[in-house]
């Protein structure tokens, strides 16, 4: 079979690693991909945004399945224009991918089917915006109403940092026309958990939880980033919590869905909260999670290529999903100056991997026929062991051989996640 995978970053090189253990995969294509996935697939100079490029090389090259891995073109209907052709595609349409493209769109179904969230208001003049935050209660939580690269939630702790934040969205377009509309929702309180999900749009089946680190610095201080390291599974997502949000958010998120006309096929995010009150959604994506799915895919012992075949044609409730008893850590090297000014075009010494040792390239090009740094988050090192505290440990033995000028990682990644464990 040949394969295409829409994207370049450290989601998609997991992605093809994982695709590559089916033995009927003949050939992957990565449209861009990274100079990093070079052994893993062919990396084609074809934006993930480039949907006529996409459609193209697709038809040129007789693809047999894609996997569309990315928000913006899952949201631009890349799945849509693929289906056209005739080709079968993992990911969601248009009119579904909108659950992660506009949060005024997924808080207005979260209320209007009962689903648990935070409670909100939607804006779309500045002035009332301003004139809401007055009053509301402080902490409260802004967001951009579209796609704006994981980064569009401000947290305000006074109402000074909640004006800024209005104004810099819907004003300053700091995240360009994402910023028109605003959410500004209550604060929750709780440990954050992530979930990823296949769903067919008919049976929901949940991969292992995780814990992602979104502050670029130790202690969860410093600017949110795209995420400094994760691990699996999430030692709060209990079975008994598991069960509460099949039975409370996922099965009807998937309804709501269908009874919308928007049926969701592919891979559903589940950013939740474990309030006082019970779990709660956060946030939805319409794609995997990076880098959570760097420490769920490791863990998957089930064929990943034919569990996303299950999801576009109707029969993922027959086929197997399951994840190994074990433990993941994701410690992610970045370039310092992350996630704000970093210089790029270092040349980088990446260490051979063993078993159950990955890495994950996400920012890399070739130049020279040298390997150099091209992005904020560089890559990934990922270690599965049976326990958690081996897995974090193995991690960042990996990580601290990765060399490259002003690499930068967090030192604390998965200790949150073991003190949980221990109280």
């Amino acid at each position: 079979m040949k394969i295409l995978v829409v994207g370049g970053g450290g989601r998609e090189h997991t992605i093809i690693k994982k695709l590559k253990e089916n033995p009927e995969v003949e050939v992957i294509y990565a449209l861009p991909g990274n100079g990093g996935m070079k052994d893993d697939a062919v990396c084609v100079p074809v934006g993930a945004k480039d949907l006529d490029g996409i459609v193209a090389f697709a038809k040129e090259n007789a693809i047999d399945f894609a996997v569309v891995a990315p928000d913006d073109p899952l949201v631009l209907g890349c799945v849509d224009r693929l289906n056209e052709i005739g080709i079968p595609c993992f990911g969601p349409r248009a009119n579904a991918a909108i659950i992660e493209g506009s949060k005024v769109f997924s808080k207005n179904l979260m209320k209007k089917y009962g689903i648990p969230t935070a409670t909100y208001e939607v804006f779309e003049d500045m002035d009332a915006a301003l004139a809401y935050v007055q009053d509301a209660p402080i902490p409260t939580v802004i967001k951009a109403d579209g796609l704006a690269l994981g980064k569009g939630v401000i947290i305000a702790m006074t109402r000074k940092e909640a004006e800024d934040a209005i104004v810099s969205m819907m004003q300053d377009k700091a995240f360009g026309e994402s910023g028109s509309r605003v959410v500004i929702e209550e604060f929750l309180t709780g440990p954050e958990v992530s979930v990823l999900a296949f769903t067919d749009g008919k049976c929901v089946k949940p991969m292992v939880s995780s814990m992602d680190h979104k502050r670029a610095l130790d202690g969860d201080q410093g600017l949110n980033t795209g995420g400094m390291g994760t691990v699996a599974p999430n030692p709060y997502y209990t079975e008994e919590i598991a069960r509460e949000c099949m039975e409370t958010i996922f099965l009807p998120t998937v309804g709501a869905m269908n009874a919308e006309g928007r049926t969701f096929k592919g891979c559903l995010y589940f950013g939740l909260m474990l309030t006082p009150k019970g779990p709660k959604v956060i946030e939805y994506n319409c794609r995997f999670g990076d880098p959570e799915t760097q420490v769920v895919l490791p863990l998957l012992e089930s064929d990943l290529l034919t569990i996303m075949m299950a999801t576009a044609n109707g029969t993922l409730a027959e086929t197997e999903v399951k994840f190994a008893d074990r433990h993941a850590c994701c410690v992610v090297v970045a370039s310092g100056g992350y996630p704000q000014k970093y210089g790029s075009g270092y040349p980088m010494t990446l260490p051979e991997t063993g078993k159950d040792e990955y890495i994950f390239v996400a920012g890399a090009k070739v130049q020279d026929g040298v390997l150099v740094t091209a992005g904020g988050r560089v890559l990934g090192a990922v270690a599965v062991e049976d326990s958690l505290a081996d897995a974090v440990a193995h991690a960042y033995r990996i990580a601290d051989k990765v060399e490259f000028e002003n690499a930068y990682k967090r030192r604390d990644i998965g200790q949150r996640a073991l003190a949980a464990k221990q109280n």
